[in-house]
Formats: structure tokens, sequence, C-alpha cells
């Protein structure tokens, strides 16, 4: 289901048939590297991920992570952007990945833009919030970019370092 658009790109809600997709995207380099490795090994531990985490955040926030589906390939999924709420931090944090050949091709920005336009007018939410490890600097450039500003380090993760903790009003 599409969700959004912008020029280049198709936001849509994950499914189970996303699994493939999914299982590429959470174990590509830049993911292990600055978001983690989440031990998802299989199609079907990636479809358990997809159930447990984006299909239940849509039914129990109205939001989540979204699917980015490039149109110039066809509709090729290439990376994710969406809202996400963690129990361990007050506000709704905004993320984003992409698959290897699609870094730094400004694709994660005009998704988040987008993402963003739907937290504030769709979700009605007052305030975003975005967490990233501190050697990310293209992470870093982006939340900057599209207006978050650093606030503070958290460590929201039991097993994890300080992370940098980035926020906007909306």
């Amino acid at each position: 289901m599409i969700v959004a658009e912008t020029n280049r790109l198709l936001i849509s809600k994950f499914t189970l048939k996303d699994a493939p997709f999914f299982l590429e995207l959470v174990n590509s380099p830049n993911w292990i590297k600055y978001i983690g490795d989440r031990h998802t090994k299989t199609i079907k531990e990636a479809e358990e991920r997809i159930k447990t985490g984006h299909l239940k955040s849509y039914k129990t926030h109205g939001f989540g992570f979204y699917k980015l589906l490039l149109k110039a390939e066809n509709n090729k999924p290439i990376g994710t952007c969406g809202l996400i709420k963690r129990d361990t931090l007050e506000y709704v944090d905004v993320g984003f990945a992409m698959l290897p050949n699609y870094e730094s091709l400004g694709l994660a920005h005009e998704a988040s833009i987008k993402i963003i336009k739907l937290a504030k007018n769709v979700f009605k939410l007052d305030k975003i919030i975005a967490i990233t490890t501190s050697d990310n600097d293209s992470s870093i450039k982006l939340l900057k970019k599209l207006g978050l500003t650093y606030e503070k380090k958290v460590t929201p993760f039991e097993d994890e370092e300080d992370l940098l903790l980035f926020a906007k009003t909306l």
C-alpha cells in the first residue's frame, strides 16, 4: 500500500512478501555498522521482524518504517524510511537506511522530507527526534540538512553505546 510519493520514490508499507528485500537491507554493511546486527539471517526471521516490528507499529501507532521503491528501476525496493515510537525515548524517531548502491544519491533526504511532512500533517506530531552513532557522519549531515539539531547524548538500548539525539519541532 502506497502511503506517499516523491519525484523519484514510492513510499509503501512493508508486507511479509518483502522479507527477501528486508533480509538484504538489514545485513548490508552500513546497517550492520551503524544500526547493528539484528541477527536476522533467514527469510523466516525477516518475516518475523516485519510482523513484530513494522506491521505491529502500523496497527498500534498508525505509522512505522516504510519501504522505498525507486520509480526509475521499475519500483525496485532500495531502502527504508519512517517513524518509530521507541519505549525508551519520549518522542517519535525518524530513521532511514539504504542499500549500498543507493546511498549518497539524495534518496534518503527526499524520503525523509516526505516522512517529516506526514509526521506533522497526517500523524499530528509536534516534535520528532533521530538517533545516530557519533561516527555516522552521513546521517548526522542528513539530519542537520533536514533541520534537526543536536540536543544530547542518550543510551536508549541496554547493550549499546551512547547515541547522539537530534530533534526538530514540527
